[in-house]
C-alpha cells in the first residue's frame, strides 16, 4: 500500500515538474533580427565585414545565435581559409569553412556576457598557404568570401513585464519584437471622426519613425477588429464621448476640462494606453505627446494630463549638412583588406548637390609598406576615391574625398571605408595587433543638399515632407471606413512616418471634399473608391488611369489597354500635380473595391517597396501583377526651384563660361585699343570724310 502511494506521489511530482517545464518553454520568445547590410563580396588575403544589432532592454536573453549565410569560392589545393567572429571587439569563434560550391550556413552561439544594448559584430576571413612548418597568409585577387544579407541574429528570451508607467509601456509597445508579432495596435472608434483619425495618425507616425526593419508596421484599426482584442499592447484613441463604457469609467469629466489625458490600464494580461479628451483640439494635443519619443521615455507614471501649455513638440533637428560618421571611433587590425561601414540618414526632402565630400581623420601604424597601403571610400558601394597612406602622416592624417555631384545618394546611404594594409615585412600570421588603422570620431561627411523637386515616386514621400515633418497634409477619406481602408491608411502613413523626424507638422482628415482654399494650401491625399469618396469622381478627368462614366471599371489609356472585366480588378496609386495649386502634390489611391485600394497601397508602405517605382502611376491587380508608368514629361513641382537647382548643379560650368566671356571681352577691348592706337580705325573714318 505504501509502495503504491509512493509511486502515485512520485508520478504526480513528475507530471507537475513536466508541466512547469512546458509552461516555461511556452513562455520563451524567439525573435530574429536581420542585418541592415546588403550582400558583401570581399577580396584580399585578410578581409572583414562589419554590422550591427541590438538587444532590447526588456529581454531576459537565454540564448543568442548568429545565423551566418556565406559562400567561399574555390581556392588552390595548397591553401586554406578561416573565418573569425567578434562582438564588440572581442573575438569569440573561429572555424575553417568547407571549400565547396553554393551558399553555406553556420549557426554560432554568441556569449551572452559579451552582448550589450547596441552591438558591433565583425566577421573576419583570411586565406592561408599550407607549408610544412607554418601557415603563411597570401594575397589573392579573387572575391573569395561573400556574406549574404540573409545573415541574422536570433534571440531566445523571456519577457520582462512592463512596469506600471508610460515609459515602460512605450518601450514594449514600440519594441521591434512586439511590432513584428503584431502585438502593437492603435485602435479608434469603428467610424472615427476626422479629428480622431488625425490624432491616431500623429500617434502612428510617431511610433513608425522608431521602427528599424522594413517588414513590420503598426496598424490603425477599429475597436471591434479581432486583432485589437488579441494584442498585448494597445493604444486607444477617442474623444471621451466615443470611448467604450469600460474605459469611460477610468476618467473624471471634471479633470478632463481643457485637458487631454494618457492613462495606462492593465487588465487580463493586456496593457492598454487610453488617450482621450473632451474636444478635438486637446485630443490631438495629447496624441502629439505619444508621438514624442523623448517625452514618452521620460514619463515614469501611469497617468499624464496634457494642457494647451504642455510642450509636446519634439526638439528641433537642425540640419547643417555635417554628419559625424562615428561617435566611438573604429580600429581595424591586421594586414590585408579591412572595411568599416557607416549609415547616414539625410532629411527626406534633401538630395546631394555639387560640393559634397567625406573627410576622414585617421591614425595608422608606421610598420606599413606605404607604396601599397591605401584608404578607399565607397558611397553605396560606388568607389569615390583612394589615397595612399604615408608614414609622415601616420599619427594624424586628414583625407578628403569629393562626392560626384551627379551621384544620387538618397535619403539613407552607406559610407564604406576600406583599408588595404600591407606590412613592411610579411609576417606569418595576421592575428597580431599590428599593422592597424583607426578612424577617429571627428571623421565626417559634408552633404551640400538641395530640396527635391520632382512629382515622381522616386521622390515620394519626400514631396510631402518639409523640414523633417509633414508638409500640411489634407487627407480625403471614404465616408465609411472599411477594414481595407484602415489597412491602406496604415500603409500610407507607415512610410510617411519613417521620413517624418518631427511631430510638428499638420495632418487634417476630411470625409468630403474640402473647400478650395484648403486644397490650394495643402498637399492632398485622396483615398478610397468612387462610391465611397466623391472627390474621386470629381478628379476623374485629371487621373492618369480614369474610370468609365459609370465608375464600374478603369478604361484604357496611352500606356495600357484595359479589358472591361480586368479593369474591375485593378487598384492604382497616382501621383499628380495638384489641380488646385501647381506647386503642390496630390496622391490618389483608388480602385473599384476597398480591397483594390488596399492592394494598391501595398506599393507605398515600406522603403524597400517604394524604391522599385520611379514613375508617377502604379497599377496592382488581384493576381498581384504590378506595373509602373510615367505620364509626366516634366516632373518639376516648382519651376523656380528647378531653375535654382539647375544653376546650383552647374555652378562650375557657369563660372567657366563667365570667365570665358570676360576673356573674350578683354581680348576684344585689346584688339580695339591696338587698332585705335595705330590709327587704323581713324583712317577709315578719314576716308569716309574725304
Amino acid at each position: 500500500m505504501k509502495k503504491k502511494l509512493f509511486i502515485t506521489i512520485l508520478s504526480m511530482l513528475v507530471l507537475i515538474i513536466s508541466w512547469c517545464t512546458q509552461v516555461k518553454a511556452d513562455d520563451m520568445k524567439s525573435y530574429t533580427q536581420p542585418f541592415q547590410n546588403s550582400t558583401q563580396t570581399l577580396s584580399g588575403k585578410s578581409v572583414s565585414d562589419n554590422t550591427y544589432f541590438t538587444k532590447i532592454d526588456y529581454w531576459d536573453v537565454k540564448k543568442a545565435t548568429l545565423n551566418l549565410s556565406y559562400q567561399v569560392s574555390q581556392i588552390a589545393d595548397d591553401q586554406t581559409s578561416d573565418i573569425t567572429v567578434s562582438i564588440n571587439g572581442v573575438k569569440f569563434y573561429s572555424f575553417r569553412p568547407e571549400i565547396k560550391d553554393g551558399v553555406q550556413t553556420k549557426q554560432i552561439d554568441i556569449p551572452l556576457n559579451l552582448i550589450k544594448g547596441a552591438n558591433n559584430l565583425k566577421i573576419y576571413g583570411q586565406i592561408l598557404n599550407k607549408s610544412d612548418k607554418s601557415t603563411v597568409s597570401v594575397q589573392t585577387p579573387a572575391n573569395w568570401l561573400t556574406i549574404y544579407e540573409e545573415s541574422n541574429v536570433n534571440f531566445q528570451y523571456n519577457l520582462k513585464q512592463p512596469d506600471y508607467y508610460l515609459k515602460s509601456f512605450y518601450n514594449h509597445f514600440s519594441g521591434a519584437d512586439t511590432i513584428s508579432f503584431g502585438q502593437s495596435v492603435i485602435a479608434v472608434p469603428q467610424q472615427p471622426s476626422d479629428a480622431e483619425l488625425s490624432a491616431a495618425t500623429y500617434a502612428l507616425t510617431g511610433v513608425t519613425r522608431t521602427i528599424a526593419t522594413d517588414t513590420d508596421k503598426v496598424r490603425i484599426l477599429p475597436y471591434n477588429d479581432g486583432r485589437v482584442k488579441d494584442a498585448d499592447y494597445r493604444v486607444i484613441i477617442a474623444k471621451y464621448d466615443n470611448l467604450p463604457k469600460n474605459y469611460k469609467s477610468k476618467f473624471s469629466v471634471d479633470k478632463l476640462k481643457n485637458r487631454g489625458c494618457l492613462r495606462l490600464v492593465y487588465s487580463k494580461n493586456k496593457y492598454t494606453l487610453i488617450i482621450t479628451a473632451l474636444d478635438d483640439e486637446m485630443l490631438q494635443k495629447a496624441t502629439r505627446f505619444i508621438a514624442n519619443t523623448e517625452l514618452m521615455t521620460e514619463t515614469k507614471k501611469p497617468v499624464k494630463y496634457v494642457s494647451s501649455k504642455t510642450a509636446t513638440y519634439m526638439s528641433s533637428l537642425h540640419y547643417d549638412g555635417s554628419y559625424q560618421l562615428t561617435n566611438q571611433g573604429a580600429t581595424l587590425t591586421g594586414s590585408g583588406h579591412h572595411e568599416e561601414t557607416f549609415f547616414v540618414a539625410l532629411p527626406a526632402s534633401q538630395s546631394n548637390s555639387y560640393g559634397s565630400k567625406v573627410k576622414l581623420s585617421l591614425k595608422y601604424s608606421k610598420n606599413l609598406n606605404f607604396n601599397n597601403s591605401l584608404a578607399t571610400v565607397y558611397i553605396n558601394n560606388r568607389n569615390i576615391g583612394s589615397y595612399k597612406l604615408t608614414k609622415d602622416n601616420a599619427d594624424n592624417d586628414e583625407l578628403t574625398f569629393n562626392i560626384p555631384n551627379n551621384m544620387k545618394i538618397g535619403s539613407g546611404f552607406s559610407v564604406r571605408v576600406a583599408f588595404d594594409l600591407e606590412p613592411s615585412q610579411i609576417t606569418k600570421s595576421d592575428n597580431s595587433e599590428t599593422p592597424w588603422a583607426a578612424i577617429n570620431t571627428n571623421s565626417k561627411i559634408f552633404v551640400k543638399s538641395i530640396e527635391k523637386n520632382d512629382i515622381l515616386f522616386s521622390n515620394y514621400p519626400s514631396l510631402f515632407i518639409r523640414n523633417n515633418t509633414y508638409s500640411n497634409l489634407a487627407v480625403v477619406k471614404p465616408r465609411k471606413m472599411t477594414t481595407n481602408d484602415f489597412e491602406a491608411l496604415s500603409n500610407i502613413f507607415n512610410l510617411i512616418g519613417i521620413y517624418a523626424k518631427s511631430n510638428t507638422g499638420k495632418i487634417e482628415f476630411y470625409s468630403q471634399q474640402p473647400d478650395d482654399e484648403t486644397l490650394k494650401n495643402s498637399n492632398v491625399i485622396v483615398l478610397g473608391t468612387p462610391s465611397q469618396n466623391s472627390m474621386i469622381k470629381n478628379l476623374n478627368d485629371k487621373l492618369y488611369f480614369q474610370y468609365n462614366k459609370k465608375y464600374t471599371s478603369f478604361i484604357s489609356n496611352e500606356k495600357l489597354s484595359i479589358e472591361y472585366d480586368y479593369g474591375k480588378t485593378m487598384g492604382t496609386v497616382q501621383l499628380l500635380r495638384s489641380p488646385y495649386n501647381d506647386k503642390r502634390g496630390m496622391l490618389v489611391v483608388t480602385g473599384i473595391t476597398s480591397k483594390d485600394v488596399y492592394l494598391a497601397s501595398t506599393q507605398i508602405n515600406y522603403q524597400k517597396t517604394i524604391v522599385e517605382h520611379g514613375g508617377d502611376a502604379i497599377v496592382v491587380d488581384n493576381d498581384n501583377n504590378i506595373y509602373n508608368y510615367r505620364f509626366k514629361k516634366k516632373a518639376d513641382l516648382d519651376k523656380k526651384v528647378s531653375l535654382k537647382q539647375t544653376i546650383h548643379k552647374n555652378t562650375k560650368l557657369i563660372i567657366y563660361l563667365v570667365i570665358a566671356l570676360i576673356f573674350v571681352a578683354l581680348l576684344a577691348a585689346a584688339i580695339f585699343m591696338i587698332l585705335w592706337k595705330n590709327n587704323l580705325l581713324r583712317k577709315d573714318k578719314n576716308n569716309e570724310k574725304k
